[in-house]
């Protein structure tokens, strides 16, 4: 039986990059909204996925307040779909 990615199994990575697989770039307020995430949580799971190369993030600023945006990277959406794969073949869909 195939193994689920652990990282994308927790319920907050997996809702980020479900959303973020669907959009070319996505910012930090349209992810806290689409999850119903804190800020603070969604912060540690976006770095989280960063770090594991899932996603690229990019920092700068809208007038005077920081912007965050997301984008899925090519490994991210790879894993995304092995995850998806691996649990279609767990419920035997």
């Amino acid at each position: 039986m195939s193994k689920l990615n652990s990282l994308l199994h927790q319920e907050l990575r997996l809702a980020i990059i479900s959303f973020l697989v669907g959009v070319e770039w996505a910012d930090f307020k349209k992810l806290a909204e689409v999850t119903g995430a804190t800020k603070g949580n969604l912060s540690v799971q976006i770095s989280k996925l960063q770090k594991a190369g899932y996603l690229k993030v990019k920092k700068s600023f809208k007038g005077n307040y920081p912007l965050t945006e997301c984008q899925v990277t090519e490994l991210g959406r790879t894993e995304f779909e092995a995850y998806v794969e691996n649990l279609r073949k767990m419920l035997n869909l």
